[in-house]
């Protein structure tokens, strides 16, 4: 009962980090180094978003479109024991990522664009100190790139605001791909004749130094788009504390959740052009707790399944364009087969997601409303023991 219960309830909180705060992906698990033995898994998620809204009607009414296509999550992962204390994971996932495009529809952002992308390798230990008590620790290895491409009349000075490229409107910059690392640290306290674990990881921020190409669209047919900067841009992605917990409960019923806070207020894109035109940077995110909470029950030798909770607070309903969301609630449906050596998970994610107001900081007013949103995802999971 305790390894599907705990499958069903793992599943239930990565399927839920489709669309969480800031551009949380994947929730930076580290629950494999609990599987019992030699594990290896492989996962498969789709998140498909509804986000859109309209320009505020003094600014005509446009319509964005749908921002944020659907995209896909890819994940493998090992654990092998090495001893009675010691063993050792390797997680490969994709922490972070965003996609936004606006429909030339909307006069206030139409054409703008941001694609974020991330992938990690991360390798763990895990020493056990007593049956109740472990540590675990290792390094991560972090690939990012981006561009984004600042478009419409939100980017515009009041006084200009009907002059295409006027302000930074049509300006776009290009950060190329930059691998660098961070650390892992963490400790558990177990007891396994209640299927008891409580877990807290601490994840570094990762500092990216990016080759940085900076342009600006003239919207004039004889000079066309200029090269207004080149040089190098560090961004930090966040530092974030993950706590996971479970426990049984009753006979063949487990609860589990977990709270993950990450430092999205020190994610900072600032490329030097940028700044010096407008005195700040391109995005500006609050710090977000995301809070979990399921139940998981075995069925029958061969099934077991879950139900679990994934909220957060709404917080400034102002918001940067390039992540127009603002707080969440979902619902997942999770459940196991396990046969022999293989175990299959599989789940399914509905979240509702909070209503902004994107902003770009010229003024700092609402340019537009975003209400309604939903985010559907759904997961696959296949492990084996060995």
């Amino acid at each position: 009962m305790r390894h599907l219960a705990i499958a069903a309830g793992a599943l239930a909180v990565s399927s839920s980090m489709g669309m969480a705060g800031g551009i949380d992906r994947s929730g930076q698990s580290i629950g494999i180094l609990f599987e019992k033995g030699n594990y290896v898994e492989l996962s498969f998620g789709n998140v498909n978003p509804t986000v859109s809204g309209n320009d505020l009607v003094i600014y005509g009414g446009g319509a964005s479109g749908d921002v944020a296509p659907s995209f896909l999550q890819l994940g493998f992962a090992i654990k092998q024991q090495i001893n009675d204390r010691l063993s050792y994971a390797v997680i490969i996932d994709q922490p972070f990522g965003a996609e936004v495009s606006y429909d030339p529809t909307s006069f206030m952002l139409g054409n703008t664009a941001a694609t974020a992308k991330t992938s990690a390798i991360t390798g763990l230990m895990r020493y056990n100190l007593s049956s109740a008590f472990s540590v675990h620790g290792g390094l991560r290895m972090q690939s990012a790139s981006a561009n984004v491409d600042l478009r419409g009349g939100a980017y515009r000075s009041p006084t200009d605001l009907y002059t295409p490229g006027a302000g930074v409107d049509g300006y776009s910059v290009d950060l190329a791909k930059n691998t660098a690392a961070g650390y892992v640290v963490g400790v558990a306290y177990e007891m396994p004749e209640i299927a008891l674990r409580v877990a807290l990881t601490y994840n570094s921020a990762i500092e990216h130094k990016f080759d940085t190409v900076e342009t600006k669209d003239t919207f004039n047919e004889q000079v066309g788009v200029v090269v207004i900067g080149e040089g190098t841009t560090n961004v930090k992605t966040p530092q974030s504390i993950n706590l996971d917990f479970q426990s049984g409960v009753a006979a063949d019923t487990l609860v589990f959740g977990s709270i993950r806070w990450a430092d999205w207020s020190s994610f900072r894109l600032d490329p030097a052009i940028f700044v010096s035109l407008t005195g700040g940077g391109l995005i500006s995110l609050d710090d977000t707790i995301t809070y979990t909470l399921g139940v998981g029950r075995r069925i029958n030798e061969n099934w077991a399944g879950s139900v679990s909770v994934t909220y957060e607070k709404e917080l400034n309903p102002l918001v940067s364009p390039l992540a127009p969301t603002n707080g969440r609630l979902g619902l997942t449906l999770a459940g196991v087969y396990t046969k022999d050596n293989m175990k299959l998970t599989a789940g399914v994610n509905y979240t509702k997601l909070g209503d902004s107001q994107p902003e770009t900081g010229t003024p700092d007013v609402a340019r537009a409303d975003f209400s309604g949103n939903k985010a559907l995802g759904v997961g696959v999971r296949v492990g084996f023991s060995f």
